[in-house]
Order: structure tokens, then sequence, then C-alpha cells
């Protein structure tokens, strides 16, 4: 396919402001991957787009007041993982603020994955993907994983009711297969607050 500049723009824009894209998002409809390097260069130069670190790029919303924001942490990771096709487990402080155990977004943000290792920096956060044994991508995607590696990075002994609450708050009906699966691969401990989750004995 010939991609010019303008159908770039064209494409970019039928996706709303807010999207956030690798070139790989392009290459892959052309003929000529420098044909697309150069036309959003081009595009960041004119403003229509934003460059948030090499390779990787925004239609970003604009707040009356404030101006362009930045993309959420989640869209700038959907963004890579489609870029090259990986999966991704979110890992200690990101997992347990995804569940909402913890209000704070952290600037070091770890996740697994069964891809290649890699380092984001987009402003003063890092978002760092860590190649890791199968067996840690189990649950990947689902909300079991993110409660396995959420209780693990709080610690036995520092879980409360509270939290436990917190959890089932975010657990819907389909979530549910992918609990029982994760509680067979989880430590003991973790095994058994997922099964009181679930109000499973």
């Amino acid at each position: 396919m010939q991609l010019t500049e303008s159908k770039i723009q064209e494409l970019i824009k039928a996706k709303g402001k807010g999207f956030v894209f690798t070139s790989k998002y392009f290459s892959s409809k052309a003929d000529d991957v420098s044909v697309v390097t150069s036309a959003l260069s081009r595009l960041v130069q004119k403003k229509v787009i934003r460059r948030l670190t090499h390779g990787l790029y925004d239609l970003p919303e604009v707040h009356p007041k404030l101006g362009a924001i930045m993309p959420t942490t989640q869209k700038i990771i959907e963004a890579i993982k489609a870029s090259d096709a990986i999966e991704v487990q979110p890992t200690g402080a990101y997992a347990a603020n995804l569940l909402g155990l913890s209000t704070q977004i952290p600037m070091r943000i770890e996740l697994y994955t069964n891809g290649p290792k890699k380092t984001i920096r987009i402003g003063k956060q890092e978002i760092i993907l860590k190649p890791t044994t199968p067996k840690n991508m189990i649950g990947a995607g689902t909300k079991a994983g993110l409660i396995l590696h959420a209780l693990r990075q709080i610690g036995k002994d520092n879980i409360t009711d509270e939290m436990i609450k917190q959890i089932r708050s975010k657990i819907e009906e389909q979530d549910i297969k992918h609990i029982k699966k994760q509680i067979q691969f989880a430590p003991v401990w973790i095994a058994k607050i997922m099964r009181s989750i679930i109000n499973e004995k």
C-alpha cells in the first residue's frame, strides 16, 4: 500500500484524540517503511502529533486550560503490546494500583513480558519490560494475574480485610475461572487468599 503523509494523518485522526501508537502501526500497512518514518517526523514538526519518546507517538487530548495532556500509562503499554506483539504482566506497585489497592502510579513501572527486555522513558516515568519465565506469565492480561502480583508486592503480613473487599469489588463473573486457574500456580498463602476472594474453600 502507498501511504502518503495526508493518508497517515487521516488514519491517525480517525482513531481520535488520545490515540497512542508506534511507527509499526503504519509500517505493516506500507510498502516503504522510510516513507512512514519521514511522514511521522513531519507531522511532529507541524504539531499534528506528538513524539512521546523514540518511535512512540500520540494524538494528544487537549485540555482548554492545561493544554496537551499526557496519555495514561495503560494506553502507552497497550500501544507497546500491539507494536511488538507481546504479552505483559504488571507487577509490584503498579499491579496494586490497577486493583485500587494503592492510589499512586509509581514512576518506575515494571512489567513481566514474553518479549525482549526494553525500557521506555517518558518524562520522569520509566516503563521496564522484563523477560520472565512462562510461569510468571500465567494470567497475563487478566485480573487473576494482577491479584497474584499485587498480593506478592504487599506481602503476607500486610494484607487487610479492606484490601480483600477492594479486590472483590473489582471481580466480575468472567474473572472467576481465571482466578481458579491462577490458584494452581500461586504460593500457598496467596492461593488461600484468592480462594477467599471467590468464596471457595
